[in-house]
């Protein structure tokens, strides 16, 4: 009788749900007793580490996850996203059980929009869950007008590539000045904008949320419909506009503002949760 090696034999075992959960959600501060969830959304190109870190800024009451996506860090050896629904329907299949104990919120940035705003609708439609709030950032609403004709980013010649990225602000010099540690963070990035631009979607005639929005925007980044954010839910919608361009949410105080900002609009939320 053949036997499997000890090594073989455990890489062939059915992940548990806590490790399903630890591979794709990012929680360095765990919290059991917060009454509220907060799912952080990563921008295209980005990793769970730097939403992972504002667990630490949050106080009992909150608990933050930070979604991490194939190809990078423990799921490096992972293949990048290739569609759409197939990552929404993993993300929302490995959070559903904790999505089910206690009210939660999403926070997503740039390509972390549009995802947080996808997994809010599958699970509104598949399950009837919506988050208690949805706070999106750096992004036009998915069906506004200004998306359109969408710019293939993600094919244009690495040198151009490097310019864009260069002007948009986000990434250390140091990097930019790396061919080695380029040649592994340019694919990630291509692949995850290629996720972006291949997104299609009309104006619902129905608002589809009745939470509350809250966009965001850096008052120096190009000009992104945040109003149009407003046509998805009958709740309450704002918009704010703060200091810095893309990655304005990387400057201390804009994060001291976001972290106040979600925490009271968490703790202050009508929750109607069964």
């Amino acid at each position: 009788m053949n036997v499997l090696p000890y090594k073989d034999a455990a890489k062939s075992r059915t992940p548990t749900k806590r490790e399903e959960m630890d591979k794709v959600a990012n929680c360095l501060y765990r919290r059991p007793q917060a009454l509220y969830r907060l799912i952080c959304f990563p921008w295209a190109g980005g990793g769970s580490i730097h939403y992972a870190q504002w667990g630490k800024h949050f106080n009992n009451s909150i608990e933050v996850y930070s979604i991490r996506l194939p190809g990078r860090e423990i799921r490096s050896k992972e293949p990048h996203a290739q569609n759409l629904q197939q990552l929404i329907e993993e993300i929302s299949s490995t959070l559903l059980p904790s999505l089910k104990e206690k009210p939660f919120a999403f926070f997503g940035h740039s390509l972390g929009a549009y995802l947080s705003f996808a997994t809010a609708e599958y699970l509104k439609r598949i399950h009837g869950l919506e988050p208690v709030h949805l706070f999106v950032s750096g992004a036009s609403a998915p069906h506004s007008p200004v998306r359109y004709p969408i710019q293939k980013r993600a094919d244009l010649p690495d040198d151009k590539f490097l310019e864009w990225m260069a002007s948009i602000g986000g990434t250390p010099s140091e990097i930019l000045a790396n061919k080695d540690i380029l040649q592994l963070f340019v694919p990630v990035l291509k692949a995850d904008l290629r996720l972006v631009e291949s997104i299609r979607y009309e104006k619902p005639p129905n608002k589809l949320f009745s939470c509350s929005i809250s966009s965001f925007d850096g008052k120096q980044d190009v000009p992104h419909d945040l109003e149009a954010w407003n046509d998805l839910t009958s709740g309450e919608f704002t918009t704010h506009k703060l200091p810095g361009g893309h990655f304005y949410l990387k400057e201390p105080d804009n994060e001291k503002f976001l972290v106040a900002y979600i925490t009271k609009h968490l703790e202050t939320a009508e929750v109607h949760y069964l």
